[in-house]
């Protein structure tokens, strides 16, 4: 009788020791990214090696990866999600697709200025959507405002991606956000009036493009600047160098210039979800952010981290300080203008 009691306890510590085991987290976080580029790599390497926690990645485009998080619901894998657009991860978190994360110690070293009042997100980098333009056929005293660029004297000589891209919309959303549809209309109308040809191509493209005597200014985001004049390609570095760097709407009746981030989200089933905050504040540390600075040419969210020296060079500027979410909130209303106007 003993031995049968012992034995029932026996199995029952057993049950409870395997129950334990199997719903033990791996070491190992999930991610679903936006981002392609080469340090992030780098970073979660760094990070592996640090907490021994192994970093899984899947890329795609957002929507491709907010509609895979929809679908999958509580059997998704990811920890977490990661874009380059703050409109991304507002549509995310208004879905319910993201879980809040406030959790103080990680964000004490962000600029409050650029925090999620929702705490759905976290920002990682950021970058402003600037004017560049030629040093031999503008004078840089012409330019003023992301509004100016409606002005006739620009006519044939602007150049801008596809309406359908991301930063592009979220421009438009902060327009709208600002100055209401009705001008945010006027002006999508008036900047395709004053195309020097159809919107194609990425940043870059329209960077060379004003080399190539093809346009006069474009908009762009600023990084890829940072990556023109730090390539090895000469034709890349030349373009990079035929340009000036102009930060439009600073003076004080103005709203700042547009910026967007690159950020990261906890999602609402995350199956490793203290791996993930570990990660996140890896990512914002001090010295992930000057990673990020190093390499990309985005600017760092953490206030102690100086741009690289090229960046620098630009000096400060003054920021939009719209509430970010704006950038999601808007957004199907600077579609909805995008297609009324004919921006390709």
């Amino acid at each position: 009788m003993k031995k049968n009691i012992l034995r029932v306890i026996f199995i029952f510590f057993v049950l409870i020791i395997t129950s334990c085991e199997n719903n033990q987290k791996p070491n190992e976080i999930n991610i679903y990214s936006q981002r392609h580029y080469a340090v992030d790599e780098l970073q979660y390497e760094n990070f592996t090696k640090q907490t021994g926690i192994k970093v899984n990645v899947t890329k795609a485009n957002a929507d491709e990866l907010i509609q895979r998080l929809k679908i999958e619901g509580s059997s998704s894998s990811a920890d977490l999600f990661i874009t380059v657009d703050v409109g991304k991860l507002w549509q995310a978190g208004d879905m319910g697709l993201l879980q809040k994360i406030e959790d103080e110690t990680i964000t004490s070293n962000i600029k409050k200025e650029f925090l999620d009042p929702n705490n759905f997100w976290v920002p990682l980098t950021f970058r402003s959507r600037i004017i560049v333009y030629s040093k031999d056929r503008v004078n840089v005293n012409e330019l003023d405002s992301y509004e100016s660029l409606a002005d006739k004297k620009w006519e044939n000589r602007l150049l801008i991606r596809s309406s359908s891209n991301s930063y592009n919309q979220a421009l438009m959303s902060s327009i709208i956000a600002n100055n209401g549809p009705k001008v945010a209309e006027q002006w999508s109308s008036d900047i395709v009036s004053n195309l020097a040809r159809d919107p194609k191509g990425n940043d870059r493209d329209q960077v060379k493009a004003i080399a190539a005597g093809q346009g006069d200014l474009a908009v762009v985001n600023s990084y890829y600047i940072g990556l023109l004049l730090s390539s090895e390609k000469e034709d890349e570095l030349n373009a990079g160098n035929s340009v000036g760097v102009f930060f439009p709407n600073q003076r004080v009746d103005q709203s700042g210039a547009h910026i967007n981030v690159s950020g990261i989200a906890l999602t609402k089933n995350s199956p490793n979800k203290e791996n993930a905050l570990k990660l996140i504040a890896y990512l914002t540390s001090s010295v992930a952010q000057q990673t990020y600075v190093d390499n990309t040419y985005e600017y760092s969210v953490n206030p102690e981290i100086e741009p690289n020296k090229i960046v620098k060079q630009w000096g400060d500027f003054k920021k939009d300080n719209l509430d970010l979410n704006m950038l999601g909130v808007k957004r199907n209303e600077a579609i909805r203008i995008f297609d009324k106007t004919g921006w390709k």
